[in-house]
């Protein structure tokens, strides 16, 4: 695996979404914030991309946006339609706030995988895996209307494999049957945001019943950088020859990217060091890169991400360099 080649040069297009508002004008849920852009492909030149706004409160919501994008050539279609969906009840696994983090197009319906939100007093958070329904099951063949909850309980939650804080799924096809990496906490800190956060995996047959596995399948750098604390966002595509690539965010303390290939999606050999950037960042981007989603579309490879401020500032597009 070490000796495959691999591109993984990256040309930033620039910023598609800014974090201030929705549109020219605030509206309450929206009020700052475009994190965690999430892709789906639609027909011709358009995709679609969900993304994670918050209110006054810092309650987050999803919205998205359709883009036109030729090659180089991007084009926002249209203000961002929103809440598509709201936090849950009170009580609920994500009362304080529902992030999407992939959305997977099957049998006529939109399958949404997102982290659910609670401010907890302990410890600052903790989050688990919701799934929650679009496309046909509300009228709307590619997704343009809302996504309604599958469950009002966690379809991964915690079990004595991930007994913290579970979430940042991204969900692909696996032969028969379904296979989803995600972010697991192994342990909190003494004080704030201190922890140990990696990547683990989970199976399933239908896309509702999931059988995490306890195998830790992205760890942390350890000695190689002593002050990486969590990698997380696991975005991972099959390539032609089979083999798996995974793009991630690494926080050491700031944000940065990451990338590792597999060839069974157990093991995975990271390439950091491989994953650059061309060009100078814009200010939006200058600190920081983050929360990477990476597809490909007509022909071309694509990253949506995150700058500063892990989406106050927005996010952005890059494509690879060929």
């Amino acid at each position: 695996m070490t000796n495959l080649p691999f591109r993984n040069v990256w040309r930033p297009l620039g910023r598609v979404q800014g974090g201030s508002a929705i549109g020219s004008q605030q509206v309450p849920w929206a009020v700052s914030h475009a994190s965690y852009p999430t892709v789906l492909p639609l027909s011709g030149q358009r995709i679609r991309v969900f993304f994670s706004v918050r209110d006054a409160d810092n309650h987050s919501s999803v919205a998205a946006i359709d883009i036109g994008l030729d090659g180089d050539h991007v084009e926002p279609l249209g203000s961002p339609p929103g809440p598509l969906l709201s936090p849950g009840a009170r009580g609920a696994f994500d009362a304080d706030g529902v992030t999407m983090g992939c959305v997977v197009p099957w049998d006529g319906r939109l399958y949404g995988f997102y982290l659910g939100w609670t401010v907890l007093r302990t410890v600052p958070f903790t989050n688990f895996i919701g799934l929650a329904i679009g496309g046909a099951a509300v009228g709307d063949p590619e997704g343009g209307g809302s996504f309604e909850r599958a469950s009002p309980v966690p379809v991964v939650g915690r079990s004595r494999e991930n007994p913290l804080t579970i979430g940042y799924p991204w969900v692909i096809r696996d032969g028969d049957g379904w296979r989803m990496w995600f972010g697991s906490h192994l342990s909190w800190g003494a004080e704030g945001l201190q922890m140990v956060h990696v990547v683990k995996e989970a199976r399933s047959a239908d896309l509702m019943t999931w059988t995490p596995s306890d195998r830790v399948v992205v760890g942390l750098a350890g000695s190689a950088d002593p002050r990486e604390f969590a990698v997380s966002r696991p975005c991972v595509l099959r390539e032609p020859d089979g083999t798996l690539s995974m793009w991630y965010a690494r926080r050491r303390p700031g944000y940065a990217l990451g990338f590792a290939r597999s060839t069974d999606g157990e093991t995975w050999e990271r390439h950091d060091d491989g994953l650059r950037f061309v060009g100078t960042p814009e200010p939006w981007e200058d600190t920081e890169r983050t929360y990477p989603c990476v597809f490909d579309h007509a022909g071309r490879r694509y990253m949506l991400y995150n700058g500063n401020g892990y989406g106050r500032e927005g996010f952005g597009l890059a494509i690879l360099e060929e």
